[in-house]
């Protein structure tokens, strides 16, 4: 995920996040504050994702916002 797409974007992203992916949480959301790192290892956590497709998704939504 691109660093400052996600920190420029935030607010459109975790909105964008948390309908495709419903178990991330609000406090996960509010200790990430834009770090796609820490999203990614969310949903390797959540959903069982390895980290290049954990990666990969956070990526794929980050580019809808362009």
């Amino acid at each position: 995920m691109n660093k400052d797409t996600i920190a420029g974007n935030w607010k459109q992203l975790k909105g964008k996040i948390q309908a495709k992916w419903g178990d991330l949480t609000d406090d996960d959301f509010q200790v990430a504050e834009g770090n796609a790192e820490y999203l990614a290892g969310k949903l390797q956590d959540k959903y069982g994702r390895h980290r290049e497709r954990a990666d990969k998704e956070g990526t794929d939504v980050s580019k809808t916002l362009n």
